[in-house]
C-alpha cells in the first residue's frame, strides 16, 4: 500500500474549477471516480490525517498510488463525465448499480396490415403503441396471455403467419380462440384492426365498458337459455378483472413518475423503484449493493439516478420522487429533461398518496435487504476469512485479492488448449477470463503447456504493464490512453497439478525475470497445495474456507478449459477431406456435395462428372480426383459420419 503522502500533489497545481477525479493504485488500474464543484477543495479532503478519516476512505487512499483529475466547464459536464468514466472503468470503490437489462414492453405493432400483439424489448418503433414497461418479463407474458382470450388478436411471427396463409390452415392458438386467424380469413382485415384497437383502449385504461358489455351479452346468453356461452362471457370478464387489477390506480390517471426508495446501513444499501405509469404500477425493480465508499445520502441519489437512467433516455418519466435531493439537484434535473426532451420534475414527496406510495416504496427496500441478508449472512465474512487464511497457510506478504488460475485440456495429446480464470475479492470475475490454444513443441506434455501458457500470459503483462509516467497524476486529458487488463499481475498464481506443473509455471517467471507472484499447484488426489522447491505438500484442513476457494478456483478453470477443448475438438471434427484440396473453398464444396449428395459419389466421380458441377473447371476437377484418388478406403468423413470405401 502506497503512503497518500508519496502522491499528494501540490496545493497550487489543483485548479479551482469544477472537473472529475480519478485514483488509481500501483499497476494503474483506476479504483476511484470522482466529481467536485471545487477540485481543489475535494481532492485536499482525501490528503488529511488518516486517523481523520473515516474507514472506507482512508481504504482507498491507502490502495491507490496516484490521483489525477480532468477540468470541465461546468457542473453539468463533470455528472457527464463521472458517470463516462465509472461505467468504463468499474472502480472498486465506486458503488455501482448493475443493470444491464432492458423493460418489456406490451406492444401492438399498427403499422402492419394485420396488427399483432407481442413483448418487445430495445428502442421504440414509429407506428407501434407500447404499453408499460413491466418487469418481469413473466408478468406481461401472462398478461398477453391472458387477454389474448377477449381480444384474440394475431401474435404470432411474420414467418408462422406466411407458413399458415400458403397452407390454408392455422397455427395452434386459431384452434384454440386465442387467435381471430386473419391468416386463412376467419376475420377481415378491418376487423381484425378494430379487435387490435379495442386491445390498446383497454391497456390504456378504458376497461369498464369492455366488462359492462361483456356482462349484457352474458345475460343476453342466459335468458335465451345458452349457458355454454354465457360461462365464456363470464370467464372473459373475469380474465379482464383479473388483468385490470394487475394494473390498479394508485394515483392520478395522469401521473407518470419513478419512485424510489433507500434503506442500508455501513455496509449495504437496498434501493426499490416503483414504475407507475397513468396511474398505475406498471412494474417495480430493485438492486442491492455494497456501500464500498463513503457518500451522502444525496450523493448516493445522485449515482443511482445517472446509471439508471443514462442510457435509457425513453424510460425517464416526467417526475421522479426520491428519499433525499442531491446535493447538485438543479444539474441533475437538467440533464435529466435534455435526455428525455422534456422537462423532469425531481423532487421529495412530503404528503398525499405520492408521500404514502413512497412510504411503501421504503418499506420494500427494508424487505430487500433483510432477505439479501439472511441468503448472504455468511458469504462476505466467508470470503474473507478464506483469503486470510489461504494468506497466512501460504505466508503472503500481500492480500491475495486477485487470483488467477490455470488449467490444460486435451484429447490424448491432440487439441491441446488451457484456460485462465481470475477470481477477484474471492468472486470470479469472468469479462477477464483468456483461452489458450497450444500447438507445436508446446503441446507434447501438461508441463510444457504449463510453461507455455504462464510464459505467454506473462510476457503479456510486461509487455503492457504500467508506465510510470501514468501514475504521475496531475490533469489529463479526458481521452488519455489506458492500462490494458493484461497489464494488472494477479496476488497468487495457482495451477492444476502436482510439482512437475508447479515447476513448469515457476521456471516461467523466472525466465521473465518476474519474482514477486507467488505460484502454487493443486493436485487433485488428496486436494494438497505445492509449492515450487519444497518436496512436501502443505495441507489444508478438510473444513476451512480456503481449501473451498482453492477447489472453486480449479473447478471453474477446469470447466473453462473443458468448454473450449470440446467447441475446438468438435470444430475439427467437421473438417472435411476436400477441406484439403487446394483451391477448393467453401462455396465449391457445398455445391459439389449438393450435385452428388455423398463424399463416396464424390470420390468415385470421374473428371467430367465433376466438370458437371457449377464453378468447377477442368484444372479443379483433375485436380480434385487426383487429391481423392489417394484416400485410403475405409475412411471415415469427418462431416456425415458415413464409411468411405
Amino acid at each position: 500500500m502506497a503512503d497518500p503522502a508519496s502522491y499528494r500533489p501540490k496545493t497550487s497545481d489543483i485548479p479551482t474549477r469544477p472537473g472529475v477525479y480519478r485514483f488509481r493504485d500501483e499497476h494503474g488500474r483506476v479504483v476511484y471516480v470522482g466529481k467536485a464543484k471545487v477540485l481543489r477543495s475535494r481532492l485536499l479532503s482525501y490528503f488529511a490525517k488518516p486517523e481523520r478519516l473515516t474507514p472506507k476512505t482512508r481504504a482507498m487512499v491507502f490502495t491507490a498510488a496516484s490521483v489525477e483529475w480532468t477540468v470541465v466547464g461546468s457542473e453539468l459536464e463533470a455528472l457527464q463525465l463521472e458517470y463516462t468514466w465509472i461505467k468504463e472503468y468499474n472502480p472498486r470503490f465506486n458503488i455501482v448499480f448493475r443493470d444491464d437489462k432492458t423493460y418489456p414492453y406490451l406492444a401492438v405493432t399498427m403499422d402492419e396490415k394485420y396488427p399483432r400483439a407481442l413483448v418487445m424489448r430495445g428502442d421504440k418503433r414509429k407506428g407501434v403503441k407500447y404499453f408499460g414497461p413491466f418487469y418481469p418479463a413473466k408478468a406481461i407474458r401472462e398478461t398477453l396471455d391472458t387477454l389474448l382470450r377477449v381480444f384474440p388478436v394475431r401474435s404470432c411471427a411474420p414467418g408462422v403467419f406466411k407458413r399458415a396463409q400458403a397452407s390454408g390452415r392455422p397455427c395452434l392458438l386459431g384452434y384454440i380462440d386465442k387467435c381471430a386467424a386473419p391468416c386463412v380469413g376467419r376475420i377481415s382485415e378491418e376487423d381484425h384492426r378494430a379487435l387490435a384497437e379495442d386491445l390498446c383502449t383497454f391497456m390504456g385504461g378504458e376497461a369498464t365498458r369492455f366488462t359492462k358489455a361483456l356482462t349484457v351479452k352474458m345475460q343476453e346468453a342466459v335468458a335465451q337459455l345458452e349457458y355454454e356461452q354465457a360461462a365464456r362471457y363470464r370467464d372473459d370478464i373475469a380474465a379482464l378483472n383479473k388483468v385490470f387489477e394487475r394494473n390498479a390506480v394508485v394515483l392520478a390517471d395522469n401521473t407518470d413518475a419513478d419512485i424510489f426508495g433507500i434503506h442500508g446501513d455501513e455496509l449495504e444499501a437496498a434501493v426499490q423503484v416503483f414504475h407507475v405509469r397513468d396511474g398505475r404500477i406498471r412494474s417495480q425493480r430493485g438492486w442491492v449493493v455494497e456501500k464500498v465508499a463513503d457518500t451522502t445520502e444525496g450523493e448516493f441519489v445522485e449515482q443511482l439516478l445517472t446509471q439508471v437512467y443514462a442510457d435509457h433516455a425513453d424510460r425517464i418519466p416526467r417526475e421522479i420522487l426520491v428519499p433525499h435531493l442531491p446535493e447538485d439537484a438543479e444539474e441533475v434535473s437538467t440533464w435529466l429533461s435534455e435526455l428525455r426532451g422534456s422537462r423532469v420534475s425531481l423532487r421529495v414527496a412530503q404528503r398525499g398518496d405520492k408521500a404514502a406510495l413512497a412510504g411503501t416504496v421504503v418499506e420494500n427496500a427494508e424487505q430487500a435487504l433483510r432477505l439479501h441478508k439472511s441468503k448472504r449472512a455468511g458469504d462476505i465474512t466467508t470470503r474473507s476469512l478464506a483469503m486470510q487464511e489461504l494468506q497466512d497457510a501460504l505466508g503472503a506478504e500481500q492480500a491475495l485479492l486477485r487470483i488467477e488460475c490455470y488449467d490444460a485440456s486435451h484429447t490424448q495429446g491432440t487439441n491441446v488448449v488451457a484456460s485462465m480464470v481470475v477470481f477477484e475479492d474471492g468472486l470470479p470475475k469472468k469479462s477477464e477470463y483468456r483461452k489458450f490454444s497450444i500447438t507445436g513443441e508446446a503441446a507434447r506434455d501438461d508441463t510444457a503447456s504449463m510453461y507455455d501458457v504462464i510464459h505467454r500470459r506473462f510476457s503479456r503483462y510486461l509487455k503492457e504493464k504500467v508506465d510510470p509516467l501514468v501514475l504521475a497524476g496531475g490533469e489529463v486529458e479526458p481521452g488519455a490512453a489506458e492500462v490494458k487488463k493484461f497489464a494488472y499481475p494477479p496476488s497468487l498464481v495457482i495451477v492444476d497439478g502436482g510439482p512437475p506443473q508447479v515447476a513448469a509455471a515457476q521456471k516461467a517467471l523466472d525466465d521473465l525475470g518476474i519474482d514477486d507472484i507467488p505460484v502454487v499447484g493443486l493436485a487433485k488426489r488428496l486436494e494438497e497445495l505445492w509449492l515450487p522447491d519444497d518436496p512436501f505438500p502443505l495441507i489444508l484442513p478438510r473444513a476451512s474456507a480456503a481449501l473451498y476457494l482453492v477447489q472453486r478456483l480449479r473447478d471453474e478453470a477446469h470447466r473453462f478449459a473443458i468448454t473450449f477443448h470440446r467447441a475446438k475438438r468438435g470444430k475439427s471434427m467437421l473438417e472435411s477431406e476436400l477441406d484439403a484440396i487446394p483451391g477448393l473453398g467453401k462455396a465449391k464444396q457445398d455445391a459439389l456435395r449438393k450435385h452428388f449428395g455423398s463424399m463416396k459419389k464424390i470420390r468415385a466421380a470421374s473428371v467430367e462428372e465433376l466438370l458437371e458441377v457449377p464453378g468447377v473447371g477442368p484444372k479443379l476437377a483433375q485436380t480434385i480426383r487426383d487429391s481423392l484418388q489417394g484416400t485410403s478406403p475405409g475412411a471415415v468423413n469427418m462431416t456425415t459420419g458415413e464409411i468411405l470405401d
